[in-house]
């Protein structure tokens, strides 16, 4: 079966992982809506907390080059074991990218599961979820002073 090519830039990503506490190796490949890809690779620091994650450098990457509208995501890992982006990176994807931005990822031998970015993450915490929250939240100022 045909490897997807934005699997395989994903895989070529995850060669530059530093990787020395885990040995888990990640990457991702991020595609802006002009056709441009912007790959990334996680990066471990001996403070875990530092550490990057691939999916986070790819849309860093992308966003610090000017792009600001994503349509497709592969991620690919070492092992081949369909990685998933976690929950944080799930969450900077959010920050970025619509609920329907497509996320391929790698089973290995040519074969992917696909995943729409709201599907993964369906209760978001939003840019419009925090505003509507503090529209709310000067509407209901004084309510219960006087009661």
């Amino acid at each position: 079966m045909d490897i997807d090519p934005l699997i395989e830039r994903a895989r070529d990503a995850l060669t530059n992982a530093h990787v020395p506490y885990s040995e888990y190796s990640v990457g991702a490949a991020l595609r802006t809506a002009d056709g441009t890809i912007h790959t990334g690779c996680n990066l471990e620091n001996a403070n875990y907390s530092n550490s990057l994650h691939a999916e986070e450098v790819a849309i860093a990457k992308a966003v610090t080059n000017g792009h600001e509208e994503f349509d497709r995501l592969a991620v690919s890992s070492g092992v081949r074991d369909g990685v998933t982006p976690c929950g944080m990176c799930r969450q900077t994807l959010v920050e970025f990218c619509d609920p329907d931005l497509v996320i391929v990822c790698d089973e290995g031998d040519g074969e992917s599961t696909t995943y729409v970015l709201g599907e993964l993450l369906p209760a978001a915490i939003s840019a419009k979820m925090l505003s509507e929250a503090a529209d709310e939240g000067a509407t209901n100022e004084g309510e219960g002073a006087d009661d």
